[in-house]
């Protein structure tokens, strides 16, 4: 996945570069962003975990799938199955919004399978990634941010949490998705430019 962010990264600045390059844009404009402006935060790449729910729905694909910690293991992994998914956040029991860790396919793997233990009779909370240990990201997070971030802690799911309210969840995925959709739309607009559409 690393390989996969850097070769967006560099594919994005290749094509902005050559496409300034061949207008003849002024120099100042076309130079290349300084330490504390980074490449993201001068627009190429600034769509945000926020537009990523924002575009699943708030119920759809996986946004708001969730367990209770009381909740069997056997259980959550029918409900990822039935939904599609890889992974379901857990909640305290009767608190829908306070997040208590997130189960994954690989918990399942690892801590069921694995160990020979019995998925209808252990309960969620004993095999989930407990809060604190939780990587998280927020609405405002910008995906190649995000994505570095999963490719480093090697995950696939990342909750969005703002302040100690769970806002959904996003998966590598939905991540990659976006990347290549934004990209699409700046080679759109770049070929739009260079026509004389704009």
């Amino acid at each position: 996945m690393q390989s996969l962010a850097r070769a967006i990264q560099t594919q994005g600045r290749v094509i902005r570069v050559g496409v300034l390059q061949r207008l003849s844009v002024t120099a100042r404009s076309f130079s290349e962003p300084s330490a504390s402006q980074k490449l993201e935060d001068v627009g190429f790449e600034s769509t945000t975990i926020a537009d990523i729910l924002k575009e699943k729905g708030d119920k759809q694909s996986g946004s708001w799938l969730f367990c209770n910690t009381d909740d069997t293991v056997f259980d959550a992994v029918k409900q990822m199955t039935s939904q599609n998914v890889g992974a379901l956040l857990v909640v305290k029991p009767g608190e829908a919004d306070d997040i208590a860790g997130i189960v994954t396919e690989r918990d399942y793997l690892r801590k069921i399978i694995v160990q020979g233990r019995s998925s209808k009779t252990t309960k969620v909370g004993d095999i989930m990634t407990e809060e604190n240990k939780l990587i998280t990201v927020t609405p405002e997070t910008k995906i190649l941010q995000a994505m570095q971030l999963m490719t480093e802690n090697r995950i696939r799911h990342i909750p969005v949490v703002e302040g100690e309210k769970m806002k959904g969840m996003v998966s590598i995925g939905d991540i990659v998705r976006a990347v290549v959709d934004e990209h699409r739309e700046e080679l759109t607009r770049l070929n739009d430019y260079i026509r004389g559409q704009y």
